[in-house]
């Protein structure tokens, strides 16, 4: 028996939504039929002896992929697992993610690896690809095993957390990783820059008497990045970009036809440090909130080409920790249940982007550069797919939250477009208790 996803709407050319019907059988999309302009009864004979599904017209997506998250385990699971953070990524509408090594101890052996997927798979929700450390121990001083790590199932490698602080290093990882056809995934910060502070080096750092992360912390190590990458022809992956000057290194780097691609997170689209309300922590991540003038760049650089895909960064804290102060605070925001909300409310509501762009930017755009196998909507697909109520609209409220923290600096923003069922390899994984639309 399989399932009929009825009365759906996708989208496609200047926000026109058309209907379309889904049949999905053994986990994959086994057919797709266009509604013609009709609404289907869902007591309609050429569904019975399935699983019947009325959508109501809401709309399907081909389910979000985000390659840039933190799920704390093993070591910090007061913050974290692996199961929160995957219930958090379904409700967000997130059918794969990539988890971060800077987990204790950090992800640099087979066995750390295989903990990674053997976790996912008890949990049995989405999709949790684990990358792998460049460096042991994310020290910069030795590289891991990339070739055991690669065949134990590492996704990519990376020291995010921390930037790798030798040119040399990075060249050799490089050197490896072209030798594997693997990607350097970086978090770009120059250590000598950034001692003490907390925020960016701007209106908000001096109004408070805060040192600053000055943008050139960034773009120096995606300088020296894209020329190490130009010089070995690896696939080089720029984190979380947040600085005028980083934009213009990457565009540059693409115009010369270097394999050279970036993304950015939905806090660094929609907010500057002159929107900091105050010491807190809450708003306090790296790369920081930095200037308006960033903020327009990167979204230009978005929608240009030049970043290629958004990603979240959820960073889970506990509300301890954030407690601490704008000083002593740990970096980072949760983001997988409120991306694509906010995003689609300062951005496609407003009429600066089609939903078409939105969508593409997170579903097939990280799947085309990492060469995942989903991010599409096509009969013989595997059924990962996401459903949004675009009319939907509600306050951000972190109490809500599936993920076991709270820190966000959205609360009480009011939202559209909120997604209410996921869909992983036919399995429903979420469902807002709300949609129950379910016929046998």
């Amino acid at each position: 028996m399989g399932i009929w996803l009825i009365n759906g709407k996708v989208a496609g050319k200047n926000n026109r939504l058309s209907g379309r019907h889904f049949l999905i059988e053994d986990g994959y999309i086994a057919k797709t039929l266009d509604a013609k302009g009709k609404v289907a009864n869902p007591e309609d004979a050429k569904f019975s002896g399935h699983t019947v599904i009325d959508l109501s017209g809401k709309l399907v997506s081909p389910g979000f992929i985000d390659v840039h998250v933190h799920f704390r385990e093993p070591g910090f699971e007061h913050k974290e697992t692996i199961q929160t953070g995957s219930l958090s990524a379904a409700r967000g509408g997130f059918t794969t993610v990539a988890c971060m090594p800077n987990t204790r101890p950090v992800i640099d052996t087979v066995e750390t690896v295989e903990y990674v997927l053997n976790k996912a798979r008890e949990a049995g929700l989405i999709r949790v690809l684990p990358y792998a450390c460049i460096t042991k121990g994310e020290l910069g001083k030795e590289l891991t095993d990339f070739a055991a790590l690669k065949e134990a199932g590492a996704f990519a490698f990376t020291d995010d957390g921390v930037g790798v602080q030798s040119a040399q290093m990075m060249k050799d990882a490089m050197k490896v990783a072209v030798s594997l056809d693997m990607p350097i995934v970086a978090h770009c910060e120059d250590d000598t820059m950034i001692a003490g502070a907390p925020v960016h080096e701007g209106e908000f750092a001096k109004r408070h008497g805060l040192k600053g992360i000055p943008n050139e912390a960034e773009a120096i190590h995606v300088g020296r990045d894209i020329l190490l990458s130009e010089a070995t022809g690896a696939h080089y992956h720029v984190c979380h970009v947040s600085t005028e000057q980083s934009v213009r290194l990457i565009r540059q780097a693409k115009k010369l036809g270097l394999r050279v691609t970036a993304e950015v997170c939905p806090h660094h689209l929609i907010l500057s440090d002159e929107d900091i309300p105050g010491l807190d922590a809450n708003w306090k991540m790296n790369p920081p909130l930095r200037s308006p003038r960033d903020v327009q760049a990167v979204i230009e650089a978005l929608e240009d080409g030049t970043i290629d895909m958004i990603v979240t960064d959820h960073a889970p804290h506990s509300e301890e920790e954030k407690a601490r102060g704008m000083q002593l605070a740990p970096f980072g925001i949760v983001g997988l249940e409120t991306a694509f909300p906010l995003l689609y409310t300062k951005f496609v509501q407003t009429g600066r982007w089609s939903l078409q762009f939105l969508l593409d930017k997170m579903t097939h755009y990280p799947a085309q550069v990492f060469k995942l196998p989903w991010g599409s909507i096509e009969e013989g697909k595997e059924a990962d797919l996401t459903v949004i109520d675009l009319d939907k609209e509600k306050e951000i409220q972190p109490a809500d939250f599936l993920s076991k923290s709270r820190n966000t600096p959205f609360t009480g923003w009011s939202c559209k477009g909120w997604p209410v069922m996921t869909m992983v390899a036919g399995k429903v994984v979420w469902r807002e208790t709300s949609f129950n639309m379910e016929k046998e």
